[in-house]
């Protein structure tokens, strides 16, 4: 069985209970909640304390908040946002926080001073998430501009701070494939992002994120091959779906059509370990 979870990217006008319903009539029994989408928990008023109350009355795991953003631009700002979101986050139940880097080019002056501000955001971090008891979770974006685009980059500022235990990453397949990244990590991966690209005539340095669409047998940046990549490496935790595309979103039946990518990613796991 693949371990499938659903963010709430992939329905944000459905609510909480709507969003918990679509998951169960699929067989999923992990979410990603987010704190970017108006009109749905944690941005609609709703209490952390319930949206914990309703994952645990459906038998459903909340695998993470997504996110603080700009988390490497570390500044008594940012570190007080990141007190109020932990906080919620560990309210919530939910097992993780996502962290999101600075995506503006030129915001540092060098690398070593961005390299150097990513470190301090993660030593300031790593005991606002300890006391909570929860893990924080850093997703590399891949477009030119970002100031964190390589998990190898991650990896090794959470050596130099000695947290390998608060941190894990995000393998976010459509940012790894524009990232040109060939490093998998899997054994230092936390959670996957899965989405796909469809559309021909978009070169890989002009993907964005509506582009991003649910998985499927047109999916240009090797979704299945960087998941088995992936558990060929030891990796065996949730795997995400998180489209973008506005007609992901807008679709009449997007039960129908996670449940046919779910087959397809399923289907082309099944072939290579046969």
């Amino acid at each position: 069985m693949v371990d499938f979870a659903v963010n709430h990217r992939v329905a944000p006008r459905l609510g909480l209970d709507r969003l918990i319903g679509l998951t169960r009539a699929l067989g999923i029994s992990s979410v990603e909640i987010r704190n970017d989408l108006p009109g749905v928990a944690l941005s609609d008023g709703t209490s952390p304390d319930d949206v914990r109350r309703a994952a645990e009355a459906a038998g459903v795991r909340i695998l993470s908040v997504n996110a603080l953003q700009r988390f490497n631009h570390w500044t008594p700002h940012r570190a007080e946002e990141a007190r109020a979101l932990v906080a919620q986050a560990k309210a919530a139940g939910a097992e993780a926080l996502v962290l999101c880097p600075v995506n503006e080019q030129g915001f540092w002056t060098s690398d070593e001073v961005r390299l150097s501000a990513l470190r301090e955001a993660l030593a300031g971090l790593a005991p606002i998430l300890k006391d909570a008891g929860i893990l924080g979770y850093i997703e590399p974006l891949g477009f030119a501009e970002c100031s964190l685009r390589l998990k190898s980059e991650a990896v090794a500022a959470i050596d130099a701070v000695g947290e390998a235990d608060r941190f894990k990453l995000v393998h976010d397949t459509f940012h790894h494939f524009v990232a040109g990244e060939r490093e998998m990590f899997p054994e230092r991966t936390g959670l996957v992002h899965i989405s796909g690209v469809e559309d021909a005539s978009v070169p890989r340095e002009a993907m964005r994120d509506p582009h991003r669409v649910l998985v499927g047998p047109a999916d240009r940046i090797g979704n299945c091959d960087q998941i088995r990549a992936l558990v060929a490496g030891g990796y065996a935790g949730p795997l995400s779906f998180e489209p973008f595309a506005a007609d992901v979103a807008e679709s009449p039946d997007v039960a129908a059509d996670l449940r046919a990518s779910m087959e397809f990613v399923a289907a082309g796991l099944r072939s290579a370990a046969a």
